[in-house]
């Protein structure tokens, strides 16, 4: 598995190191992504969708996104509270960086949410027919997801290399890196505390938890390495977080700044970024970009480390 995980990780390196300054070129790299991800859930579906005991599995998926969202969210809104208790969560934000001019509203968001969900639905239903006319889809559909894997994570490695955030602007930023740290540890401490409880070992637990609510990607990477039950449940549990941030900003971006915005994990660099500008201001805006930026970063690692054990 450790020659997997560098397979997987050497697309997301290369990507990394190219420099992108053309404008043209970097919104063909977010259309590849977008479209990626759409291409990969399907095939996830495909997978779900040819199972033979397709019911009972999607009991399992259910009752597992289930018990992981209500043992991480706890943890991590409790950790991020303690946060706000302390001085650096008690400090206004600095005005460093800038909006990156995200266009995206609410009820746009949740709609691309329920497109996504609605594109593994498809692809159960197409599983489901191959089960009885094709069956050489199933090994097919596995070989396809794989390799737009690969196109992915490549893609993802140039936008973080070109979101236009500096080293320096994340390390002096003292506030976002603690809001990603406690995110960060306080899912692995929720991670090792489901594992005996979905009956999986420690660092499976763990890589379950660490999504940070970028559902499209955990979904994908934990269903390659684990299979379409598992890449399922960390899809929903991931996309149930995002769901819960866009109720918690407008509730608690005045009183609990930093749970407001940490607890949209690596969503509040582009998905929940336009609710936590519209209810905490322009001047929050670096922050949320910092501490989503850096768990965005984090997240296929982590994931691809924990699985290589």
């Amino acid at each position: 598995m450790l020659l997997g995980l560098l397979w997987i990780l050497l697309p997301l390196v290369l990507g990394y190191l190219i420099p992108i300054r053309h404008a043209g070129i970097r919104r063909a790299i977010d259309r590849g992504v977008n479209l990626s991800v759409y291409v990969i859930l399907l095939l996830m579906g495909v997978g779900l969708g040819s199972l033979a005991n397709l019911l009972d599995e999607l009991s399992r998926i259910g009752t597992t996104a289930l018990t992981l969202f209500i043992v991480i969210a706890p943890i991590n809104l409790l950790a991020l509270a303690w946060l706000c208790r302390r001085p650096v969560g008690r400090r206004a934000p600095e005005r460093i960086g800038h909006d990156d001019g995200t266009p995206t509203g609410k009820w746009q968001a949740l709609a691309g949410s329920t497109q996504l969900a609605g594109t593994v639905l498809v692809g159960v239903v197409i599983g489901v027919a191959a089960r009885w006319f094709d069956h050489s889809l199933t090994a097919l559909s596995e070989t396809l997801a794989t390799w737009t894997l690969y196109v992915l994570l490549g893609l993802v490695g140039c936008q973080l290399r070109n979101s236009g955030l500096g080293l320096r602007q994340i390390l002096l930023n003292r506030l976002g890196l603690a809001m990603a740290l406690t995110v960060f540890a306080s899912s692995m401490l929720a991670g090792l505390a489901v594992a005996p409880l979905l009956d999986l070992p420690w660092n499976q637990g763990m890589a379950m938890a660490a999504g940070f609510g970028w559902y499209s990607l955990s979904g994908i990477l934990i269903g390659d390495q684990l299979g379409p039950v598992l890449g399922g449940a960390a899809f929903f549990n991931d996309l149930a977080r995002e769901l819960l941030a866009f109720l918690l900003i407008p509730l608690f971006m005045q009183r609990a700044m930093p749970l407001a915005i940490g607890y949209s994990g690596a969503t509040a660099m582009d998905v929940t970024l336009p609710i936590i500008q519209r209810y905490g201001g322009v001047t929050c805006v670096p922050l949320a970009i910092v501490s989503g930026f850096l768990l965005s970063l984090l997240s296929p690692l982590l994931i691809l480390l924990l699985l290589s054990f």
